[in-house]
């Protein structure tokens, strides 16, 4: 693989709804600082000399809505393209690989809810993968002690099974990077799988090549590349974003 040259694509799902920050727009259109969570995290990706192309899966009956977002937000110029997306997260992803061309040698996968991402860590992702790595992950320690529980009904109390030793764990984040062959392989066969009545549960495209035999290395994330999911996490974001704007003009 040439690892000198390599321009990397990237896909970026943002068909879901996000119904745990409450009803509205989905969440990849809720506003953070002026501008939807999906504008900051596109351009977090344009921001890395990595990326030559990015991707966005929008709501199916909302693509000409996400262009239209897109160019109002000064990504005009930028090489992004607006595709439909599906049902669930894997087959956005799948939808959005589809339109990256095929002599792309790097991909990078997205979540349209991590707004924050630093550059930087879409520079690692991507010169891991060019460095001859399958599969990618960016990840941070666990600032808390995890248990492991026997799952009950809301509002049950859980037995605690065991205490995962936390040196070993991590909290993963995104963009995850992938060789375009590897991510295409394993897409394949899930969609297959799904075909039979079989898909793999698993939530992330590491963990499809995990579940296909491939290896998948973690690189070091950020704290700032947390996922929007709550209210809280929507203030939080607001905050850093604040942050940064205070401090060199972002």
């Amino acid at each position: 693989m040439n690892t000198t040259g390599v321009v990397a694509a990237a896909v970026v799902p943002a068909a879901g709804r996000g119904e745990r920050l409450g009803p509205g727009a989905p969440k990849a259109l809720r506003e953070l600082g002026g501008a939807p969570l999906l504008v900051h995290a596109v351009r977090a990706l344009a921001r890395s000399r990595a990326i030559g192309l990015v991707v966005v899966a929008a709501p199916a009956d909302g693509v000409a809505e996400v262009v239209g977002l897109l160019d109002s937000h000064g990504l005009a110029g930028k090489d992004v393209r607006v595709v439909a997306g599906g049902a669930t997260r894997q087959e956005s992803v799948r939808l959005g690989l589809a339109a990256v061309p095929a002599g792309t040698e790097v991909v990078l996968v997205h979540d349209a809810a991590r707004p924050l991402v630093p550059v930087e860590v879409v520079d690692a992702v991507a010169a891991a993968v060019r460095a001859g790595a399958e599969a990618v992950v960016p990840a941070v320690p666990l600032a808390d002690t995890v248990k492991r529980v026997e799952p009950r009904p809301a509002g049950e109390p859980e037995p605690v099974l065991d205490t995962p030793e936390r040196a070993a764990l991590r909290a993963v984040q995104t963009p995850q990077g992938f060789r375009y062959d590897v991510l295409v392989e394993v897409h394949a066969k899930a969609l297959a799988e799904e075909a039979a009545g079989m898909a793999p549960a698993v939530t992330d495209d590491a963990g499809l090549v995990e579940h296909y035999g491939g290896r998948v290395v973690v690189v070091p994330g950020h704290e700032e590349a947390f996922k929007v999911t709550r209210p809280l996490d929507l203030v939080l974001a607001e905050a850093v974003l604040a942050r940064r704007r205070a401090s060199d003009g972002f």
